[in-house]
């Protein structure tokens, strides 16, 4: 399923040019011509799915505090587009299943982060795969990440036939027996860290690797250069077109 994936991933949508995790930044990545998206699924307080980043509601809503101390219609009455830019007013934390009709219509592929709230991962993993499992089509590529482990397992247990990516930042020092044992399809790792060399182990591994977040295309092409398979990029649309590069 990943033999589609493209150079360039729309990072929570499109970051640069609108609220990410939102509808608006969806349709913006696919409008600057991205092929793939990539944002984060958490629940909330009572375990609903829904796209947004942060462990609490200050950066990216109206709201404040810890994002599982609010049910899903209390979420939803928060403004998750002003802090961006007032032409963004009135966009609302995304459900999960508003989010994947969004994404279905458009024909994009997905890279699903799981990003549960701390203690919350394999409920998390559950409750998201049940949802998602009979609303994915078999046409679209769909690539399931997460930082956390036990999400992964549950991945892997649960739906085992989609492909699972192993976010890393500093990586543990078995990483490489980890990634074996949930089978992880790609490394998905950190482009600030990285070097030649590091690239070269990940992908002594067969695995391709794919880095976050990079928005300065001589990086991207230096990435690149050293076997990187993808990039993910919070401006798809410049990105193509300073790389010259279709996405």
């Amino acid at each position: 399923m990943l033999s589609t994936l493209p150079r360039l991933i729309g990072h929570r949508g499109a970051k640069e040019s609108a609220p990410e995790n939102t509808l608006a930044s969806i349709r913006e990545a696919a409008r600057q011509g991205a092929r793939w998206v990539e944002v984060d699924v958490m629940l909330t307080r009572d375990q609903q799915p829904v796209l947004i980043h942060d462990d609490t509601l200050d950066r990216t809503t109206t709201g404040t505090g810890p994002v599982p101390l609010l049910d899903l219609a209390e979420l939803q009455g928060l403004d998750a587009g002003r802090w961006f830019d007032a032409a963004f007013v009135g966009e609302r934390v995304p459900t999960l299943e508003e989010a994947m009709a969004l994404i279905q219509e458009l024909g994009l592929g997905l890279n699903l982060e799981i990003k549960p709230y701390p203690g919350q991962e394999e409920i998390t993993a559950e409750v998201t795969l049940d949802r998602l499992r009979p609303l994915w089509p078999s046409n679209l590529p769909l690539l399931l990440s997460s930082f956390e482990v036990p999400c992964l397992e549950v991945a892997q247990r649960l739906w085992p036939e989609i492909p699972r990516g192993y976010l890393l930042w500093e990586p543990p020092a078995d990483w490489a027996a980890i990634a074996d044992r949930i089978g992880a399809t790609t490394l998905n790792v950190d482009h600030g860290r990285q070097t030649a060399e590091s690239v070269a182990e990940y992908r002594a591994t067969g695995r391709p690797v794919l880095a976050y977040t990079v928005n300065d295309a001589a990086r991207a092409r230096t990435l690149f250069g050293w076997g990187v398979s993808a990039v993910f990029t919070d401006a798809p649309g410049r990105m193509a077109r300073e790389l010259g590069a279709a996405l």
